[in-house]
């Protein structure tokens, strides 16, 4: 065969193969082991539908979350796992093609299945507990049609380990770069054009607020915490464990994951903020080819790179076609990508049996040293973690998993790969990474924001770190969040949320005083026309509200300045508020009053009136496909708006092929701790448990949800019953 077409690295082979969803058949065996397990698990449902899970073992309990968790949306535990192994092609076809190229270069499920056999008895335990909950649940209800997976196998839980909501890095690599790269055949990467490649994450507008309070700042005198993710709604389950092994925890759980994500225990609870610190980096391989094989320089001497073979099934119509795709690697990782004859190995540690482990001990953690014992496994790649329990102790990390490596080198831009200079140098341990333990401040906050302002004047000092670990500077949560924490004294569970909730938009701090600075200076035509707007901002106290015109003027003209941010410098894409200031230097203060001259015409277009109310036009509703919203069907008002102003709750609402917005992401379940001698919590999730539009429980949270009500936590087992509305076995 030719050696030219071998080095192709997109082999052809369409095989037509017919699509069917016919149910797997368990053995006698299996249904047998299935039952015996259910027989040993109690389920209560309380009174908003949220499962309480009783067993002897760990494991009985697994594998009741996970029947729990199918009965609530199996469809959304297959998607993560369609993600997580790279066959989102099996449903979506070719457009998602090389997203799971790059799923599947990055995570051998080889190695995952080499961990699970590998692992020991307890944990393989918990890992085939997961895989049968899931199975009975199929077994069980054969009118549930899977997309693709007819029977779940254990591994499975080692490819979803960290419960982020992507958790998967690609060093910045988009698919279609991947893509290009893998369509040439000279592999020089002369195919796709992009800016420089730089480890920027990308600018968030939603995020996650985590706070810690020392018993010096509250009321009773024990410590708290508040726990407040923003993903997409929906995200995530609210559920109770219990074990006769020492297993009572409470709080959110990823669909299809069987550890609590965020949440709390008897004694200490954790709130994961998504991280910027630099876990991952991108090397330059220098490569040649000999022979018809290609070899990468390293050292001044040539190392062969490794080639694996990838199988993708790919939907078309009621057919599958076969694709075999080649990938490349060299020491350093996967080959993702490549520009101008040099390819990009991708370093990082995506997947690891330590990254699962660490997720289920810090779980039962009871003590700040068994928490810091967890976390010294060192494998959570993409969360930083808010700690509090009942002795009174607050913590902060950020980020978990950290290579050390040389300063010298700028981290944040690809490496080069022909030298050891640039090689990790181990990782740093649990003290090493940027932290915060007890401070004298008496508060933690993190905001997706710059661990230097934490904790006020017991902040880390940014001195004592190298750059890489911590890129990130201040955005207007964290502002927010100082300025309210910061003079917080006596407070109660019920002030804590009361903070967590707070609507004030501290990006118009900024952004409003050159707004006025520019009318005072504008042409008398100019202040004709827009007095009457500048009047109402001038009046508007910088909350959100409902019923406010000046929420959604100053929203929709936010928006149009925040569009106006040039791009971040290496490094610099979460300096939200350094960017903003930056702007407003060089930004003509004739464009703002265009921008808002502009946000007043689309309002008047679109609503008739740019005079409407926030909550008129700002909405949630719950479809019952969950996805299809009508202006013809009923919503309720929302006076919240999106944390990319420096609001703490964040409420993330566009047109959605309709004519007024409607929330899609960001408050999904929070919860508020205070760990005394016994657990107080409260919570409250989007909407409600269940996804059964015929459900009490469908929208029975949504009111709350928008006013900031929360539930009191049933975490005792007296407490469940005498709020139990279903109890049964799987």
């Amino acid at each position: 065969m030719d050696l030219k077409k071998l080095s192709t690295l997109i082999l052809f082979c369409t095989i037509g193969i017919a699509v069917s969803a016919q149910a797997q058949k368990f053995s006698v065996t299996e249904i047998a082991r299935y039952k015996q397990q259910a027989a040993a698990v109690t389920i209560i449902r309380d009174n908003y539908g949220v499962p309480h899970i009783y067993g002897k073992t760990d494991a009985s309990v697994v594998f009741g979350l996970m029947y729990t968790q199918c009965e609530d949306y199996f469809k959304g535990i297959e998607r993560n796992y369609l993600y997580q192994l790279g066959r989102q092609t099996e449903e979506d076809g070719e457009a998602r093609l090389f997203e799971d190229v790059q799923l599947q270069l990055i995570a051998d499920t080889s190695n995952a299945i080499k961990d699970y056999n590998q692992s020991p008895t307890y944990f393989k335990k918990l890992m085939n507990a997961f895989a049968d909950g899931i199975n009975y649940y199929l077994y069980k209800h054969p009118e549930v049609k899977p997309l693709v997976f007819t029977r779940f196998k254990p591994w499975y839980a080692l490819m979803f380990t960290d419960g982020s909501v992507a958790a998967t890095e690609t060093g910045g690599i988009i698919p279609r770069e991947t893509q290009a790269f893998y369509n040439d055949e000279s592999k020089t990467g002369t195919l796709y054009r992009s800016q420089p490649i730089i480890k920027n994450a990308d600018e968030r507008e939603t995020g996650s607020n985590g706070f810690a309070i020392s018993p010096s700042r509250t009321e009773s005198g024990h410590a708290m915490l508040y726990i407040n993710p923003h993903v997409p709604f929906y995200f995530r389950s609210e559920v109770g464990l219990n074990s006769g092994e020492g297993l009572h925890a409470y709080g959110a759980v990823t669909w299809g994951q069987f550890f609590i994500y965020q949440g709390f225990n008897r004694h200490c609870g954790w709130m994961h903020t998504s991280s910027y610190a630099d876990v991952g980096d991108l090397y330059a391989e220098k490569v040649i080819k000999k022979d018809g094989k290609w070899f990468y320089e390293y050292d001044g001497k040539l190392k062969p790179v490794v080639t694996r073979q990838l199988k993708l099934k790919i939907k078309q119509g009621n057919e599958y076609v076969i694709r075999n795709i080649t990938g490349y690697y060299t020491h350093h990782g996967p080959v993702i990508a490549g520009r101008d004859g040099k390819w990009f190995a991708l370093k990082h540690n995506n997947r690891s049996y330590n990254a699962l482990l660490e997720s289920w001990l810090i779980t039962k953690a009871n003590t700040f040293a068994e928490y810091k014992k967890a976390m010294g496994l060192l494998a959570n790649t993409s969360n930083n973690t808010v700690y509090a329990d009942d002795k009174g102790n607050t913590a902060f990390w950020y980020g978990n998993f950290m290579p050390k490596r040389d300063t010298s080198f700028n981290w944040a831009l690809p490496l080069d790969g022909t030298t050891t200079a640039t090689e990790w140098k181990g990782l740093h341990g649990i003290d090493e990474i940027v932290h915060v333990y007890n401070p004298a401040t008496g508060y933690i906050q993190n905001c997706n924001s710059t661990p230097f302002t934490s904790s006020g004047m017991a902040s880390p000092d940014k001195n004592r770190y190298p750059a890489y670990m911590a890129p990130d500077g201040e955005n207007y949560r964290g502002i927010n969040a100082i300025n309210l924490l910061s003079k917080s004294k006596n407070l109660t569970l019920d002030g804590l949320i009361a903070k967590g909730y707070d609507k004030y938009l501290a990006a118009f701090d900024d952004l409003l005083p050159p707004l006025f600075a520019a009318y005072n200076s504008a042409p008398d035509s100019i202040k004709a026309k827009l007095a009457e707007p500048i009047a109402l901002l001038k009046q508007w106290d910088r909350r959100t509200a409902a019923s406010s015109v000046a929420t959604t003027l100053a929203v929709d003209w936010g928006t149009l300045m925040f569009r106006a941010i040039g791009p971040a410098k290496p490094g610099e894409s979460s300096y939200q508020v350094q960017r903003v200031k930056e702007m407003l230097q060089t930004l003509p203060a004739s464009r703002q009053l265009e921008f808002l001259n502009t946000a007043m015409q689309n309002l008047q277009k679109h609503f008739g009136s740019w005079k409407i109310a926030w909550g008129e036009i700002n909405r949630y509703q719950r479809p019952a496909d969950g996805v299809t919203f009508s202006d013809d069907k009923p919503s309720l008002p929302v006076g919240l708006t999106s944390s990319l102003f420096g609001q703490l709750p964040s409420y993330q609402s566009r047109i959605m092929q309709t004519n007024k917005r409607y929330g899609y992401s960001g408050n999904s379940f929070i919860a508020a701790v205070e760990f005394g001698p016994r657990v107080k919590a409260k919570t409250i999730i989007t909407g409600g448990q269940s996804f059964n539009a015929a459900s009490s429980h469908f929208t029975d949270q949504a009111q709350r949800y928008i006013n900031g009500e929360f539930k009191p936590v049933l975490f005792y087992k007296e407490d469940v019953l005498k709020h139990a509305e279903k109890t049964y076995h799987p």
